[in-house]
């Protein structure tokens, strides 16, 4: 009977193995995109704006 159960399992373990693996994946690209995303923005805002300009005495 045990030997029964573990290969009922492990078809399910292969199968969250491989759902986990799409969602590293997927969420790494939403962490780089919402983290880097905003820096850029910022960047581009703060740029327009004049901050990145030494001042004029």
């Amino acid at each position: 009977m045990k030997k029964k159960k573990s290969k009922k399992i492990q078809p399910k373990l292969n199968k969250n193995n491989q759902e986990l693996g799409q969602t590293k994946s997927s969420a790494k690209l939403v962490l780089f995109v919402f983290g880097i995303g905003p820096i850029i923005g910022i960047t581009i805002f703060l740029y327009s704006k004049g901050f990145f300009n030494s001042p004029n005495m």
